[in-house]
């Protein structure tokens, strides 16, 4: 379980393929923190530590990605050089920062535009039309592992739908959203609890 409040920003330094894709990712933790087999979601996707190294604040950890997570999460995301959101798994009496994330992908969205809007950026996606229903104007969504609230939501003609959401200085420059442009690709996650609603809503009809 996570918040979706990013505390480092990682690289990922080398990719095996081995029955799995293999990953080694270079992050400013201490080695000492990260247990073997603990949960760290990078950028939105929980992924198992199963080897780690370095020293504190030049620290590595390894994880196995499966084929099932390279298919559901943004196309290019585990190659070299890819630089990914890193939040540890919440602990009990943690602050719940941003709100209840799972670690799990629910689709892909791709960046339709950025502008400025005062001192922030607001930055469009469009998603597919399954994903639509979870969408309210206000409401919480993963993007890339960060905690964001939805400004607006516009249901398109097509069946798919866009969305709009404001980082502020801090998030752009503490996490990975601040170098996105047009065409870019993002793991989204969606509120659990609008999917538990939209289900009991589905039963009832």
């Amino acid at each position: 379980m996570f918040t979706g409040i990013v505390t480092a920003i990682g690289t990922i330094r080398e990719v095996r393929k081995t029955g799995d894709l293999h990953a080694v990712i270079s992050c400013p933790f201490d080695p000492a923190g990260i247990a073997m087999g603990a949960s760290i979601a990078c950028s939105g996707t929980c992924l198992t530590v199963v080897d780690k190294g370095g020293r504190p604040g030049d620290a590595w950890f390894a994880v196995d990605i499966s084929g099932e997570t390279v298919a559901r999460t943004a196309p290019g995301r585990w190659e070299a050089g890819q630089r990914l959101n890193l939040e540890p798994a919440l602990k009990l009496g943690d602050e719940l920062g941003g709100h209840i994330v799972t670690g799990h992908v629910d689709g892909v969205g791709t960046v339709l535009g950025v502008c400025p809007d005062g001192d922030s950026r607001r930055i469009g996606f469009a998603v597919a039309g399954e994903l639509a229903p979870y969408l309210a104007a206000k409401g919480s969504i993963t993007v890339d592992g960060v905690s964001l609230t939805v400004n607006e939501v516009a249901d398109q003609p097509d069946g798919s739908c866009h969305f709009a959401v404001n980082i502020i200085p801090h998030t752009a420059e503490v996490t990975t959203l601040g170098t996105l442009q047009q065409g870019d690709t993002v793991n989204l996650e969606i509120d659990v609890l609008a999917r538990y609603l939209q289900r009991m809503q589905s039963l009832r009809g």
